[in-house]
Formats: structure tokens, sequence, C-alpha cells
């Protein structure tokens, strides 16, 4: 059973969506025929695609984009590491503090990776 969108903005940004692969198409010189034989769809079902219907399958979708050349962006669709909200988030859930305590008896001179540490550090001081 298809879920039928209820947004107002949902609705909007997918007759956006639908406009903008009927530009791409007709700065392409492909037909509707020729669209729907490539995608594996019937005319119908682009003009749908184009009126940007919520019925249409992301599989069709996904076609659409590799006939017009731009696959890549179904694959960039909220790509973690563009995701500003994402990454925000994650950016918040950082702890505030970190609390470096030392194991008892330890002393600074007393580990042997320390020593050999600060021979990797390079002119800036950074050791990574």
């Amino acid at each position: 059973m298809a879920v039928r969108v209820n947004s107002v903005s949902a609705r909007r940004a997918l007759e956006a969506l639908g406009v903008n692969i009927r530009t791409a198409r007709l700065k392409r010189r492909i037909s509707v025929k020729g669209f729907a034989e490539r995608i594996g769809v019937s005319e119908s079902t682009v003009a749908r695609l184009e009126k940007g219907d919520d019925g249409v399958s992301i599989g069709t979708l996904a076609m659409a984009c590799l006939v017009l050349g731009e696959i890549h962006r179904i694959s960039e669709f909220l790509d973690p590491g563009s995701d500003d909200t994402g990454l925000l988030l994650d950016r918040e859930s950082l702890p505030k503090r970190i609390d470096s305590k030392r194991k008892a008896g330890s002393k600074a001179g007393d580990d042997p990776q320390s020593s050999s540490a600060a021979e990797d550090d390079d002119e800036e001081g950074v050791g990574f």
C-alpha cells in the first residue's frame, strides 16, 4: 500500500523534483516516448513522475536519473558527510571536556612511549 504525502511542503518538493526532471529531459532533447522506453516504464508513468506524483517508485526515479546522466545524485542524497543537521547533532554530542587522569604511580618521564612520542612530533608539536 502506497503512503500518500499529506505534507504541503513535501508535495511541493516532489512537484519541484518533477519539474526538474522534465526540464532535464527537455534540455537533453529526449522525447517522453524515448524516455519511457529507456527507463522501462509507460509514458503515463513518465507524466506522473514529471508531475511529482508520490506514487511513482523510487526505482523509476533512479532509472530516470541514470538516463539523464545524474545517477550520482541518488547516492549523494543525505550523504552523512554533507548532512548539516546530522553534523550539528554529532558536534552537540561531543563531550564537553575530556578528563585525562594518569594511571596511579606513573609519571610523565616513566612512560617509554612518551619519549618516543616526543621524537615523532613535527615542527608544530603535533605527534600524529
